[in-house]
């Protein structure tokens, strides 16, 4: 049987694209993320990062998380500012890909670099006692 195409982990739904979902959903992070850096001008918005971009099976919603590399603080005026611009994101799209419809734009806050930085932590304050010397087993010393 074929695995399902979606496997819920959380937001980052765990998907199983299609080789034109994984080009499409890559060209499209590639277009915002120009977007973003070069045309968009709304202060909010400046020094944004588009982690990733998963696309539905009839690529009619993308769901785009967003990251202010280090400035969580941000969160709230970073998606106040995409609600504002998500017109004009989709329409810049459109114009880019080569599909009868753009899909929807479905921002979202990536927390994977926070939760990366958390375990990170973690184990730095684990206590773990050194590796013994791996033993030499051939005999020979």
């Amino acid at each position: 049987m074929f695995p399902p195409l979606f496997e819920n982990r959380g937001l980052h739904t765990q998907c199983f694209m299609t080789v034109k979902q994984e080009r499409m959903a890559d060209r499209i992070r590639e277009i915002l993320s120009s977007l973003l850096l070069m045309e968009v001008t709304d202060p909010a918005l400046q020094g944004i990062t588009v982690t990733d971009v998963r696309l539905d099976q009839e690529l009619e919603y993308a769901n785009v998380f967003v990251n202010a590399l280090g400035d969580d603080l941000r969160e709230r005026d970073v998606m106040a500012g995409l609600t504002r611009a998500n017109g004009f994101l989709r329409r810049e799209v459109a114009k880019r890909v080569k599909l009868r419809r753009a899909p929807m734009l479905r921002f979202h806050w990536d927390t994977t670099l926070t939760r990366g930085e958390a375990i990170e932590q973690a184990l730095d304050r684990l206590d773990l006692p050194p590796a013994p010397p791996a033993e030499d087993h051939d005999g020979v010393e």
